[in-house]
């Protein structure tokens, strides 16, 4: 039984990823539709098809076992002649086929910040909202909090925003306060005169708040009142849910915020800053999401946005073989008025193909083994 429910989640997770590819193919599609390309094939994955039909258009649609990616086709896209054909994708305006490469981004993009919306409405994710004022410990300990109401929600502290996605939560802020608050009795102040400001959201109304970690108030069973050095606030949160138009215009921030988690652990990796085991390719990709998913179904609203913005964000790189990269060499054509040898292009991508395989199986094999 544990078996087939592993593997339930993994098909699940391979589903998911499949989709994911199937959604960033389509942008190039419809692109390609709406600016009268001719499109041979549109396929997810690659190798052989498992499933493949040829519609009235003329248009072959191929589901292909391996979910590493997949392609939409477009006629003479690979042709090396120096004369296309006239429909062919290459005898198209540079501005048509730098939109068609940017489609598939911007509907990976536009997926992230749909399932943003969702997220945020539906679980909250970032924002805390105050569930209750007081925490009692094991040994008998009641801490109230005197400032802070139930239902607050939190919006900023120290005028630094809570977000996810910029890698400000609500705990990494508080945990800076603790610090300071550490450091300042070090240096022979009184905690009583360490305040450091909330911004929080009470009812309708933007309250900015003064708190100390002494408006936290312990008493002890027998209703004796202490003084606390346990630097704490005494609540109990949870995320906040936003409503739909509050959900509306925090989404497209939060989108970005998630491309900007995946361009900030580009960078480490490049600089050394991360090891190269902890990303990893395909199979690393299904076998978290089967994970995620099996720990908890409302993880996935969470791992579809992040997916669809590293997506995003991994194919506007200016790599060979990725779409970044035909952007460029469409851009350079159009500068120079004329392209760079289509062979020449054409090999560059394919060895960027190539060496992406390589890095993936890679990665993936590191990721297992380190």
């Amino acid at each position: 039984m544990n078996f087939l429910t592993g593997l339930l989640y993994i098909v699940i997770a391979i589903f998911i990823l499949l989709f994911m590819v199937l959604l960033h193919e389509l942008g190039h599609y419809i692109a390609g539709r709406l600016l009268k390309f001719k499109i041979e094939e549109f396929s997810v994955g690659f190798g052989k098809a498992l499933f493949s039909r040829t519609n009235k258009r003329g248009e072959k649609i191929s589901l292909r076992i391996f979910p590493l990616g997949g392609y939409c086709a477009f006629k003479g896209e690979g042709d090396d002649s120096s004369q296309p054909e006239s429909d062919s994708f290459n005898a198209q305006k540079p501005w048509k086929r730098i939109i068609v490469f940017f489609a598939g981004v911007l509907m990976n993009f536009l997926t992230a910040v749909i399932f943003s919306l969702i997220l945020l409405c539906t679980i909250g994710y970032d924002v805390p909202q105050i569930k209750t004022t007081t925490l009692t410990t094991s040994d008998g300990q009641t801490f109230t909090q005197t400032v802070l109401k139930e239902n607050d929600v939190i919006l900023a502290v120290e005028g630094v925003k809570v977000d996810f996605a910029f890698g400000d939560t609500f705990q990494n802020l508080i945990s800076a306060q603790q610090d300071k608050a550490e450091k300042w009795v070090e240096d022979g102040n009184d905690i009583e005169s360490y305040t450091f400001m909330v911004t929080v959201k009470r009812g309708q109304s933007y309250i900015d708040l003064d708190l100390n970690f002494q408006d936290v108030t312990v008493m002890k069973e027998d209703g004796i009142t202490v003084d606390s050095q346990n630097y704490l606030l005494a609540i109990t949160y949870q995320p906040y849910v936003y409503t739909f138009w509050e959900a509306l215009g925090r989404c497209w921030e939060f989108a970005f915020g998630l491309a900007w988690i995946v361009l900030k652990s580009l960078w480490l990796l490049i600089t050394f800053q991360l090891p190269i085991s902890s990303v990893g390719g395909p199979v690393t990709a299904i076998t978290s999401i089967a994970g995620a998913t099996q720990a908890n179904w409302l993880n996935l609203l969470i791992l579809i946005p992040l997916i669809s913005a590293n997506l995003a964000v991994f194919n506007i790189l200016p790599f060979p073989a990725l779409d970044g990269s035909h952007v460029l060499f469409t851009l350079i054509e159009w500068i120079r008025g004329k392209p760079i040898k289509r062979n020449v292009e054409n090999m560059i991508h394919f060895i960027g193909l190539c060496v992406l395989f390589g890095f993936v199986i890679i990665v993936d094999i590191l990721h297992f083994v380190l």
